[in-house]
């Protein structure tokens, strides 16, 4: 049991009998603001001194003494041999007023003994990222890399997200509060329709939503204090095989798109709407489970040096008929590009998802008020948006695939359009 004496926080609840042998702390219940070091839990040692004493015993792992298997095997030893497992979760934030965006993210790839994660920061126009890779080890419980540490506070509620100060001079210190329902689901595609033909389909498993983060972005110096009224953004977690892990090397002859090109994360009041899913609030009881998007015509402006998002409507039809207009206008340079993050590989070293490159910690910096800068990082890209439906105003984000997107208007496929 954790030692009430290491946190005072916790000292105090034991105090007031919140917590004792029968009854097992829950850190939701902590008392706000919580100045817990999340650092300090059994689950979080670091892995290199964990693989100096569990090697020796694999395919076990510290986390098999805990009562969640679902398989006769250990929870090191996956579930199929393609080398392209993975388990990844992202999350992107930003404010309202259209000057701090963030985009962060984690993977492992334990068929390949590699993990990373990426932090981006998106402030005015400057566009900073921080990578930090790691072999896998032992320890699946432990997502730190680097300076990036992100902490499960509560499972489907409540995640602490940390990058420590960096040479790159951006950090944060951020509490993620989930406000829609997730439901899981897997993406479901033909059998057989895997490649090379004859291979069986990639498969990917999760789920997604929003949410309201409190806390601080420190970007060259200043501090920047978010608030769960002001900042807000969407996260998912997947987990499958494919998705490009590995790079060029495992597509196995087969060229992949750095994502989804119709990628739009958008949060209303009473419904979200996640790329093709409809998610509604906890306790919406009116709404059972989630909706889909059964069809999304798309009419878009592009800004005619990159060819990269300005301005578009989007008109949806939901499973139930319901149709929703939607209006996106994106704001300034607040663009995220996922390039920073390995998608399509890194601007700079070209590094995918999954590669093995040893430990280290990299980063850069771009100033997105040049053209050619953001022609160069284009690819999967977040764009933050003010955003319109029904009356009501917010902001989110649009993530195509460019200039494919433009590509898709030009040629007048099926859904795609240029807004007049």
């Amino acid at each position: 049991m954790l030692k009430p004496s290491r946190c005072g926080a916790l000292e105090r609840c034991y105090a007031k009998g919140r917590f004792s042998a029968e009854k097992p702390w829950n850190l939701s219940r902590l008392p706000w603001p919580r100045r817990l070091d999340f650092r300090i839990l059994p689950t979080m040692t670091e892995t290199s001194e964990l693989d100096a004493t569990f090697a020796e015993q694999f395919p076990l792992a510290p986390i098999d003494d805990y009562m969640i298997h679902q398989t006769p095997d250990p929870i090191r030893v996956m579930w199929t041999s393609d080398p392209r497992t993975y388990e990844r979760h992202w999350v992107v934030a930003h404010d309202d007023a259209g000057e701090l965006m963030v985009v962060t993210g984690g993977s492992f790839y334990p068929s390949l003994n590699t993990a990373e994660a990426y932090a981006i920061v998106v402030y005015q126009g400057q566009h900073y990222s921080v990578r930090a890779f790691r072999p896998l080890g032992v320890d699946r419980m432990n997502m730190h890399m680097g300076p990036i540490k992100p902490t499960i506070v509560q499972g489907l509620r409540h995640w602490h997200f940390v990058l420590e100060p960096n040479a790159w001079g951006i950090s944060w210190d951020l509490h993620w509060h989930d406000t829609k329902r997730q439901i899981f689901h897997q993406y479901n595609v033909p059998s057989g329709s895997g490649y090379p033909a004859g291979r069986a389909s990639d498969l990917t498993a999760g789920f997604e939503g929003f949410g309201e983060l409190e806390g601080s972005v420190t970007v060259k110096g200043k501090r920047i204090a978010v608030t769960r009224r002001n900042f807000r953004g969407t996260r998912d977690r997947h987990w499958g095989t494919g998705r490009s892990v590995g790079g060029p090397n495992l597509q196995f002859g087969k060229t992949s798109a750095p994502g989804w090109i119709g990628g739009n994360w958008i949060c209303f009041k009473d419904f979200a709407i996640w790329g093709k899913f409809v998610l509604y609030n906890f306790g919406d009881d009116t709404h059972k489970g989630m909706g889909k998007v059964v069809k999304a015509a798309r009419r878009l402006k592009f800004d005619d040096d990159t060819h990269q998002f300005k301005e578009g409507i989007i008109d949806y039809t939901f499973q139930t008929g319901e149709k929703k207009q939607v209006h996106f206008k994106r704001l300034g340079f607040q663009t995220g590009y996922m390039k920073c993050g390995m998608y399509g590989g890194t601007p700079d070293k070209n590094i995918f998802h999954g590669m093995d490159v040893g430990e280290m910690v990299e980063g850069d910096h771009y100033d997105l008020t040049k053209p050619d800068v953001r022609r160069a990082l284009s690819g999967l890209n977040e764009h933050h948006c003010v955003i319109t439906c029904d009356g009501e105003t917010t902001t989110g984000v649009i993530q195509p695939v460019e200039p494919a997107a433009y590509e898709l208007c030009k040629a007048g496929k099926s859904g795609w359009a240029f807004l007049d």
